[in-house]
């Protein structure tokens, strides 16, 4: 099932996911300011759930070339059960838990919360679904619908996974909108959810006013998909052909910051010249998938 050259570009957002994660989490002890220095902190730069749970998305699409919901559970589980300090949320380390124990994931999730998950989680880890889809931001819509799911049974989980995946097939595919039209095409593709409605909101938030972006978006700062994706997919629209000031950019509004630089990263890389070689160098080496 393997395409190689779709899984070239899932691969690409992955390392640009990976170090955008990486690079984030350090700011949780580093101060702020420490963000602008030429200089970079010292490697390594350890990553997170983030990159954890994207590495089983572009496993499952390297096997299927598809979402296999069943396969994806079981490699997201995998990986839990093997390296289960890696940031997880408390609500993640039951879910993961309960699927590796034999728990069938449909009723695990629907279960977790009243209503089911509606954190950022599923998007964390979307972009590498929309780089395989690239192009095709119906197609990465779906996908990353049915990724969710397995973790995040809530519709405004599931929409801010699908909000993600379509920005990235949007910008690896041959016609690059940016700015406010790639956040006006990614609303087509996103039903109608609170995620979408802060959509409309992030069209009109100026490129540069990072204040008015925090206090009208959010930025991560309640870990739900609502608060996290639009003001994410606001700093990526608006810096595409430049991964480093991207990220730089993304960490000013602070909140969950590798999670918002994450996803940031793993848009960004599919249209930025290059992530920079020094920020790869420190990014904590991947496994092989």
């Amino acid at each position: 099932m393997e395409n190689l050259d779709a899984l070239r570009v899932a691969k690409l957002s992955l390392d640009g996911l990976s170090v955008g994660d990486a690079f984030g989490e350090l700011f949780f002890s580093l101060p702020l300011s420490a963000s602008q220095h030429a200089e970079l902190p010292a490697a390594p730069w350890r990553w997170t759930d983030d990159t954890h749970m994207a590495l089983s998305i572009v496993e499952t699409l390297k096997l299927c070339g598809r979402i296999e919901q069943d396969q994806l559970a079981r490699a997201f589980a995998r990986r839990y059960t093997e390296d289960p300090f890696r940031g997880y949320a408390a609500g993640a380390a039951r879910l993961l838990s309960r699927i590796a124990e034999g728990a069938d994931w449909r009723e695990a999730s629907s279960s977790l919360f009243k209503g089911g998950s509606y954190g950022n989680g599923a998007a964390m880890r979307a972009a590498p679904i929309g780089a395989f889809f690239s192009g095709d931001p119906q197609r990465a819509a779906e996908e990353a619908r049915l990724s969710a799911v397995i973790t995040h049974a809530h519709p405004e989980g599931q929409a801010g996974a699908m909000g993600v995946a379509v920005a990235a097939a949007l910008v690896a595919g041959k016609q690059k909108p940016s700015g406010r039209e790639l956040l006006q095409t990614v609303m087509d593709f996103v039903p109608e959810s609170e995620v979408r409605q802060q959509l409309r909101v992030a069209v009109q938030v100026h490129p540069h006013d990072m204040v008015d972006a925090v206090q009208s978006l959010g930025t991560g700062r309640r870990v739900t998909a609502q608060d996290t994706v639009p003001f994410c997919l606001w700093c990526a629209a608006f810096h595409l052909d430049d991964y480093e000031k991207a990220l730089r950019w993304t960490l000013q509004g602070l909140g969950d910051r590798d999670t918002t630089c994450a996803i940031v990263g793993g848009i960004v890389a599919l249209s930025a010249p290059e992530i920079p070689g020094p920020w790869l160098a420190r990014r904590e080496p991947l496994p092989d998938i």
